[in-house]
C-alpha cells in the first residue's frame, strides 16, 4: 500500500520472476539425492519447499515421513542462549519430546564436540561451531527425511569426514537424504542421484558422475567464454579463486590475492598464475590427457642468489596427488632473473581423472626459506568420458597371459 501511495501517477514496470517452473520430481524412499547447479538457479528455493518453509504457488508437494533440515546456519538458534538451551529448543522445533532431548542429550554434545562450550551463548561461537551443534541436533531426531543445504562446508575437514561417514551411516539405514552442493567429491561419494538444476527447472537427472560431467561441461563452457571476453577487454585479469562459490571459476583483480593463504617474507612473491593450453589459450577445463600450461607470474622485491619455484596439486577434499619444484627437477633458476616476468610448468599430457583440483604454488630459497607460499588459491577442472576412478589414471594394456 505504501509503494502504491509513493507510486501513484506514476509508471510503474513489475517483472514476473518465477524462482521454480514446471518441477517434477519424485525422490524415493532410501534415495540420496544431489541437487546441482549454480547459485541463483533455484536449488535452496526446492530445498525450502521441501521442508515446508516455503510453500508453492502452483502443485503440490507430497512428504512421507520425519523431516529434518540444516538449511541456514544458526536457524533456529537463539544467540543469547547457550549451547544446551539452543539444543532443548531447537530439537523440540525438530519434533522431539523432553524426555526424548533428555535422552540423546549426551550423544548430541559428544557428536557436536562442543564440550568446552555448551553452557556459553552461542553468539561466541564460530560458524564452524554453530555447524557442528546444528548438524548433532539435526541427525538425533533420527529422521526418515535429512535435506542438507552445504553448510558442512564451513566446517573443519576432520569434522566434514566424520559428518560424511554419519551420512553414509543413515543412508545405509534406509534414509531418505537430499543435499544441495558445490562438491562434486561428496555428490558421487554419497549419493545415487543427482538432479541438475538450470535456470528453476531441471536440466538433467541421473547417475550423479554423469550429471556432474554434463554440470562441469556446462561451466567450462561458460568459463572459457568469460575468459575470452575478459581477455579481449582486459587481459591482466586473474583467476584468483573464492572456494565458496559454485565450481564456475571467478576471477578477479589480481590484487585480491592478498586475501588468500599465504606465507613467505615477500622478498620474491607470485603476483598471478593462470593455465591455458599449448597454443597460449586461456582455460579452465582441460580433458584427461590434454596438454597443459601453468602460467605463473612473480615479482622478486630483493635480489637472491637462489630462487626455487614449485607447484603442488591437491583433490577438491584435500589429497595431495603431486608435487614438485624447479630444485627437484635440477632445472635451474638464474640468480639475475628479471625483476618481474612468468615461469611456465607444462604438462604434456594432464592424467588425472576427473574432478577438480586445487594449485599451491610456492617460491623460496634452496635452503626452504620460504619468500611466498599460495596456497588453494587456484583452481582448474578436469573431465572425460572415461569411467576409470580415482585420481590419476595410469597408462596401461591387457593381455591374457599364456
Amino acid at each position: 500500500m505504501k509503494e502504491k501511495v509513493l507510486k501513484f501517477g506514476k509508471q510503474q514496470s513489475i517483472k514476473e520472476d518465477w524462482i521454480l517452473k514446471d518441477i517434477n520430481l519424485a525422490i524415493e524412499k532410501g534415495e540420496a539425492t544431489a541437487l546441482v547447479g549454480r547459485n541463483g538457479s533455484g536449488k535452496s528455493t526446492l530445498l525450502k519447499i521441501m521442508t515446508r518453509i516455503l510453500f508453492p504457488d502452483t502443485g503440490t508437494l507430497k512428504i512421507n515421513g520425519r523431516v529434518s533440515s540444516l538449511l541456514e546456519l544458526g536457524a533456529g538458534f537463539h544467540p543469547d542462549f547457550t549451547g544446551l538451551e539452543n539444543i532443548y529448543m531447537n530439537a523440540s522445533i525438530l519434533g522431539l519430546s523432553k524426555k526424548e532431548i533428555d535422552t540423546k542429550l549426551n550423544d548430541i554434545i559428544a557428536f557436536s564436540e562442543l564440550e568446552e562450550y555448551i553452557y556459553q551463548p552461542v553468539r561466541i561461537y564460530s560458524s564452524g561451531m554453530y555447524m557442528r551443534l546444528a548438524f548433532s541436533v539435526a541427525i538425533s531426531v533420527d529422521p526418515d527425511i535429512l535435506l542438507i543445504d552445504e553448510v558442512l562446508a564451513v566446517g573443519d575437514n576432520a569434522f566434514q569426514k566424520k559428518c560424511i561417514e554419519k551420512i553414509k551411516e543413515l543412508k545405509g539405514q534406509g534414509k531418505t537424504i537430499v543435499i544441495v552442493t558445490h562438491d562434486n567429491s561428496m555428490v558421487e561419494k554419497i549419493c545415487d542421484r543427482a538432479v541438475w538444476i538450470n535456470n528453476g527447472e531441471i536440466h538433467a537427472d541421473g547417475l550423479p558422475r554423469d550429471i556432474i560431467m554434463q554440470y562441469m561441461a556446462f561451466l567450462s563452457k561458460e568459463e572459457d567464454k568469460r575468459l575470452l571476453k575478459n581477455n579481449t577487454v582486459n587481459s591482466s585479469d586473474s583467476n584468483i579463486i573464492d572456494s565458496s562459490e559454485e565450481l564456475a571459476i571467478q576471477s578477479t583483480k589480481t590484487g585480491d590475492i592478498s586475501l588468500v593463504s599465504r606465507t613467505g617474507n615477500k622478498k620474491a612473491e607470485i603476483v598471478d598464475v593462470w593455465f591455458s593450453d599449448f597454443k597460449g589459450d586461456r582455460k579452465q577445463n582441460f580433458n584427461t590427457g590434454d596438454s597443459i600450461i601453468i602460467n605463473i607470474n612473480y615479482r622478486i622485491n630483493e635480489k637472491t642468489n637462489s630462487t626455487v619455484f614449485g607447484v603442488g596439486f591437491f583433490t577438491s577434499d584435500k589429497i595431495y596427488c603431486y608435487g614438485t619444484n624447479t630444485h627437484i627437477d635440477r632445472f635451474k633458476v638464474a640468480g639475475d632473473l628479471p625483476v618481474e616476468g612468468t615461469v611456465l610448468f607444462k604438462i604434456d599430457k594432464l592424467m588425472l581423472l576427473p574432478g577438480v583440483y586445487k594449485l599451491d604454488v610456492a617460491v623460496h630459497h634452496e635452503n626452504g626459506e620460504p619468500y611466498d607460499y599460495v596456497t588453494s588459491a587456484y583452481s582448474f577442472q578436469v573431465s572425460s568420458d572415461i569411467t576409470d576412478v580415482g585420481v590419476v589414471r595410469l597408462e596401461h594394456t591387457w593381455e591374457i597371459g599364456d
